[in-house]
């Protein structure tokens, strides 16, 4: 870690990929939460860059929808609007509605076996963002198990994103999540597993449901 405690230092100055990386981590890490600012001197500091690299890195994140940026405040950690969440939770739901249908009439089985594999290393997870991590990552082997590379990509556009729904959805309520969520995604496993369409869709739908619901009404977590 940095002396801030916040970012670990790039090992090879002036690649913006590499920064991008490290400030991504440091988001879905939850050293900077929504809202939070992400200034350029301070950033370049921990890094130990200069403030171009930075700059470019920041602009990338932000292409991402990581990083929101505007002339009186600069950049900031996206805080999702009510908008934004009710776009994100449709397109997830479209595209992961495509893959489950995909990966049950035609996955292989050693590619349903490492979704399965994600599922369980889900139990793993020390604390809630290392759970959001393995959560993302289930949903990374579910993309991979359709085999359709477009499809694949769309997940990747809106996968950072989804990574700060998730993140949003623990600052909300962490109630039951370390305790509940592996389980959940087993079975999610299982319904791939069985080939049968119907109750895949049925559960991925009321998975994806229980987080839009606690973003959008926090009570439903209790």
């Amino acid at each position: 870690m940095s002396e801030q405690g916040r970012v670990t230092p790039a090992r090879r100055r002036g690649l913006a990929d590499e920064v991008a990386d490290r400030i991504r981590e440091a988001i879905f890490a939850g050293f900077y939460a929504p809202g939070a600012q992400l200034r350029e001197v301070e950033l370049a500091g921990g890094l130990e860059v200069s403030r171009g690299p930075v700059r470019e890195a920041l602009l990338r994140l932000e292409r991402e929808g990581l990083v929101r940026s505007a002339w009186h405040r600069g950049a900031t950690v996206t805080t999702l609007t009510p908008e934004d969440v009710a776009e994100l939770d449709s397109l997830r739901g479209a595209l992961e509605h495509l893959a489950v249908q995909l990966v049950v009439t035609h996955a292989a089985d050693e590619d349903i076996a490492a979704v399965e594999k994600a599922a369980e290393r889900m139990a793993r997870a020390e604390d809630e963002h290392a759970m959001v991590r393995s959560d993302i990552a289930f949903h990374n082997a579910v993309y991979a198990a359709t085999g359709h590379r477009r499809l694949q990509e769309a997940w990747q556009a809106i996968r950072s994103q989804v990574h700060l729904f998730l993140l949003t959805r623990i600052g909300l309520s962490s109630e039951g999540y370390l305790s509940h969520i592996a389980d959940e995604h087993r079975e999610l496993a299982a319904a791939l597993r069985s080939r049968d369409i119907d109750d895949a869709l049925e559960l991925f739908a009321a998975h994806r449901r229980h987080a839009f619901d606690i973003l959008t009404n926090p009570t439903a977590a209790h």
